[in-house]
């Protein structure tokens, strides 16, 4: 079977769970890919946390910042129902190390906007930029992504606010939510997140032990539920970071097989399905993220 043939049955497998996705696996150690259609723009949700992670530590590795300073972070909202800061009820102060960690491992909104008040997004771009990096785009804090019809309609109504990100989107990629066009919001493609992974993982541009830290960081995610039962095992370690905001579903992450084989897996979706809780979606995601990578090493 070509690869043609064979990406035309995954992207049908996807269209059957009412996916649309671009996905890009890499050999890091060779180069050798396999895509589907993987230069398309996304909003990025929560995957912009890695290059503002990266910033931070590169920050602290050549000394322009204290990974031990305390930095004051405001209380949150638990109604809203996030992770780590964003549901404390009182401020706290956190060092910027450990802020980096909170931002990475549990997806801490609060933790990623006040590494954003430390290296705004004009300095995150550049850092991107210096290594390479083009595709990525990161404009506004991640308070944002908690302002979007869903958080403003009640609960029973949340069908509504999925139709309207379904629905608006033009065929420019433009959208009338804010947070889902990729001229104003955060956003990449996935070949971009796929060639961030490979500076992290090769040391390229970035301090070893800044690039180090991330990839620890990576590894300790706590969010398994989207890729990490299709490639994680006992004999492969999977290191991620997810996505999700509204109809989208992402992961971007490298599988370091005992082998020493090491595979950047980028999945950046669109749903179709207006509905929070998509358990078909989520199957059929680790499925491709599965079926890509076993037709890559086979190959």
């Amino acid at each position: 079977m070509s690869d043609a043939r064979f990406l035309d049955g995954v992207r049908a497998d996807l269209a059957g769970a009412g996916l649309r996705a671009s996905i890009l696996v890499r050999d890091l150690d060779t180069g050798r890919e396999l895509g589907l259609d993987p230069d398309t723009p996304t909003p990025a949700a929560s995957l912009a946390k890695i290059p503002i992670a990266l910033a931070v530590l590169t920050r602290i590795a050549d000394g322009r910042l204290d990974g031990a300073e305390p930095i004051a972070v405001p209380a949150g909202d638990p109604a809203e129902a996030l992770p780590g800061t964003t549901r404390f009820r009182h401020p706290s102060t956190i060092a910027v190390d450990d802020l980096v960690s909170l931002a990475i491992s549990i997806s801490d909104n609060g933790a990623a906007d006040a590494l954003l008040r430390i290296v705004p997004p004009a300095e995150v771009m550049a850092d991107l930029e210096a290594i390479g990096v083009h595709g990525i785009a990161v404009r506004h804090p991640f308070a944002d992504l908690s302002d979007t019809p869903l958080e403003r309609l009640a609960p029973e109504d949340a069908h509504l606010a999925h139709t309207l990100a379904i629905r608006g989107s033009t065929p420019a990629s433009g959208h009338p939510v804010r947070q889902l066009d990729v001229a104003r919001t955060n956003a990449g493609t996935a070949r971009a997140f796929a060639d961030l992974l490979a500076a992290v993982w090769h040391d390229r541009g970035i301090p070893p032990v800044a690039a180090a830290r991330l990839r620890e960081d990576l590894r300790a995610s706590l969010i398994r539920h989207r890729l990490a039962p299709d490639l994680g095992a006992d004999d492969a370690v999977w290191a991620s970071k997810t996505g999700t905001l509204l109809n989208l579903r992402h992961e971007a992450g490298v599988v370091e097989h005992a082998d020493g084989t090491r595979l950047a897996v980028v999945v950046m979706s669109t749903s179709s399905v207006p509905a929070s809780t998509q358990p078909a979606a989520e199957a059929a995601l680790g499925a491709a993220a599965r079926a890509l990578p076993h037709r890559l090493r086979a190959a």
